[in-house]
C-alpha cells in the first residue's frame, strides 16, 4: 500500500450549539484545527432537497492517525471545510495495520 498524497489543506469543524433565548438552540460550527489530506472522490447521486434537487457525491479522505480521544481526530457528524466546500464526515477508521492513517468516509452536498 502506498503512502497517502496529503495534498488538500482542510479544517476539521465540530458542531457548536449555542441558546437562542427561547428554549431551543441554534446551530453553528467552531473550527478544531487544519488537517492535510488525500481527497479521492466516489460515486454520487441525486436526491431530493427541500424544495430543489441536490446533489450528493461520496469522497473518501485521508489523514494523518491521531489517537482516539484526541481532539485532532475526526468524528461522525463533524466535517471538513474547504473554503466553501463541505464534508460532512459519516464514519471513520485506520487505513492500514500500523495505525498511521485514518480513512474518512465523507459526503458533499450540492444543491442543484
Amino acid at each position: 500500500m502506498s503512502a497517502p498524497q496529503l495534498s488538500r489543506k482542510l479544517v476539521l469543524e465540530a458542531p457548536l450549539r449555542t441558546p437562542d433565548g427561547a428554549g431551543g438552540y441554534a446551530q453553528g460550527w467552531t473550527a478544531m484545527g487544519t488537517v492535510w489530506a488525500e481527497v479521492l472522490a466516489g460515486t454520487g447521486r441525486e436526491a431530493a432537497g427541500v424544495g430543489t434537487a441536490v446533489s450528493r457525491v461520496a469522497y473518501r479522505i485521508t489523514l494523518r492517525a491521531a489517537p482516539v480521544g484526541s481532539v485532532q481526530r475526526p468524528m461522525p457528524d463533524q466535517r471538513f471545510r474547504e473554503g466553501a466546500r463541505v464534508f460532512r464526515v459519516l464514519s471513520v477508521a485506520e487505513r492500514d495495520a500500523g495505525g498511521r492513517y485514518l480513512v474518512c468516509q465523507t459526503e458533499e452536498e450540492i444543491a442543484a
